[in-house]
């Protein structure tokens, strides 16, 4: 079996990078590092969304009466590649997840509505789904949206939703029914940031950047902001989740650990130095193969998701095989690299100090968009059909 691109794919690819060289200008790389690290989306950041948008580049595979190309899915995995290898830091996976769940579940007015913004970059969103009361599990959420005459009222705070701050929109999971089982009784909301009644407050990560917790007090919103049915958004908002796993971007911040190591270690003179050792040898060349399973495992999921099959369990298995490699990489860097490791803002530093910050990423990883265990259990109950006790 050919694990390769065609001719086409590779077309679309040279595409990319060619655009990437003309618009993507180190003020442009500037500012969107600046907005990682507090400063919201810039200007530059903004018009560079925008051309994306006008070539159709973000939901390429989605259906034309929905903005989309009917792209194969493929070439919507080489885009985000592109991105990440160049390290733009430009996070539109982000914006467009909710995608799926919008075009499972939402009525036609809200489909001609999101989708052909989201696919010109008009319309984005942040996550709100984690709590203080309940991070990977998800159900024990307390927000609650009470329903009356004129729409729902929705009181609670959620934490960790990252892009609150400059997101148009919310994709807010709420309880609507207080006296349901813990995995029923929950809605999803569409809902405009400048709600009156939501409070956004910064939240800073150890590596510099900003993430956001999110007050909502008394915020309405109409009845027809609810995403599916009522009280069914857990399956609703699982399946997003799910979805939202694949793909390439998720896999570049896997293995760009590495990758950065692998290079530093063929380019560098200190790096060619380390690489002497037949002990570092050893261990890249394993990390290596690691790798290679990170792939594969995406690329399965991907072809999954092509045939129209949100696949039970493999993306469980990328999304724990994947952050655990990133942290494996992230520790023999430690180890190869020694004190040259602790570097951050150093002319000293290798590869602009980029170590200890993946080192302290990676961590995030093993918990972010489900956690590692939960992963592993999903494998285990879906994949294995071992019991749950």
């Amino acid at each position: 079996m050919d694990f390769g691109f065609s001719e086409e794919n590779e077309r679309f690819r040279a595409a990319i990078r060619s655009f990437i060289a003309d618009h993507v200008t180190p003020e442009i790389l500037q500012e969107m590092r600046d907005g990682s690290a507090g400063a919201g989306i810039g200007p530059l950041t903004r018009e560079l969304i925008l051309k994306i948008g006008d070539r159709g580049w973000i939901g390429m595979s989605w259906p034309k009466e929905y903005g989309g190309q009917d792209a194969d899915i493929i070439d919507q995995y080489i885009f985000e590649e592109e991105l990440a290898r160049a390290r733009v830091p430009l996070n539109l996976g982000n914006f467009i997840e909710q995608a799926p769940a919008i075009m499972q579940a939402g009525t036609e007015a809200q489909k001609t509505y999101f989708l052909p913004r989201l696919v010109r970059g008009e319309v984005t969103f942040a996550l709100g789904y984690t709590e203080p009361s309940g991070g990977t599990d998800l159900a024990s959420l307390k927000t609650r949206a009470v329903e009356d005459e004129d729409g729902f009222v929705i009181n609670g705070q959620k934490v960790f939703t990252t892009r609150a701050e400059s997101s148009s929109h919310i994709y807010l999971m709420a309880r609507t029914d207080p006296d349901a089982s813990k995995h029923k009784g929950i809605s999803i909301f569409l809902v405009p940031m400048d709600t009156p009644g939501i409070t956004v407050r910064p939240l800073w990560t150890l590596p510099g950047g900003r993430t956001n917790e999110v007050f909502l007090e008394d915020v309405r919103v109409p009845k027809d902001s609810l995403l599916g049915a009522r009280d069914e958004g857990w399956y609703i908002g699982a399946s997003a989740l799910n979805l939202g796993r694949a793909g390439a971007r998720r896999y570049c911040i896997y293995v760009s650990p590495f990758e950065d190591l692998l290079d530093f270690l063929q380019n560098d003179d200190l790096g060619r130095e380390l690489a002497d050792d037949p002990v570092v040898r050893d261990k890249v060349a394993e990390l290596y193969c690691e790798a290679q399973v990170a792939r594969l495992f995406t690329m399965r999921s991907l072809s999954m998701v092509r045939r129209g099959v949100n696949p039970p369990y493999e993306i469980s298995s990328e999304k724990f095989w994947g952050p655990e490699f990133q942290v494996r990489a992230t520790e023999a860097a430690s180890q190869i690299l020694g004190s040259y490791h602790q570097l951050w803002d150093s002319d000293e530093a290798p590869k602009g100090g980029s170590f200890p910050r993946q080192y302290v990423n990676a961590m995030v990883s093993t918990f972010g968009h489900g956690s590692t265990q939960v992963m592993r259990t999903a494998v285990a109950r879906r994949g294995l059909g071992l019991p749950k006790e």
